[in-house]
């Protein structure tokens, strides 16, 4: 007689703890998922910079450059060329010390231009430059 082998399933008894290694391994794809995109997310939003909640300077004693909304630029009311800005900034801060300018522009400006004649008063020797904005109205 021959002896049909069965096999028999030996059950084990079930495990009290948690098997973590798929959720780290999960949890640091996701983390560099994040850390990958985060920065994309940075997109600009449409806002209104000009007005901000600071306080009021009483007198500006410095160099005030102001541009227009039609993109003409002043330097303490004066006109002047983008092109001979830089010159112009550089003869009046030859003899100074303290090189600080109060930059203000219109809130229709694009931002791109702004930023344009901010470089062109950096490049002009300028240590500090300040942004000069119109008081939110507060509501009373």
């Amino acid at each position: 007689m021959r002896k049909l082998g069965f096999k028999t399933e030996v059950r084990e008894k079930a495990m009290s703890t948690i098997n973590v290694t798929p959720l780290v391994d999960v949890m640091l794809v996701l983390l560099i998922i994040f850390m990958i995109t985060a920065p994309m997310m940075k997109s600009g939003m449409k806002v209104n910079l000009p007005q901000a909640e600071a306080k009021e300077i009483k007198k500006i004693d410095d160099v005030v450059v102001s541009i227009t909304k039609d993109k003409y630029i002043y330097v303490n009311k004066t006109n002047v060329n983008i092109n001979l800005l830089k010159d112009t900034l550089l003869s009046i801060f030859s003899n100074r010390k303290k090189k600080v300018v109060f930059l203000e522009a219109d809130s229709s400006v694009p931002y791109g231009y702004v930023v344009y004649v901010l470089d062109v008063i950096k490049k002009a020797g300028i240590e500090k430059v300040g942004i000069v904005v119109k008081p939110k109205k507060r509501k009373r």
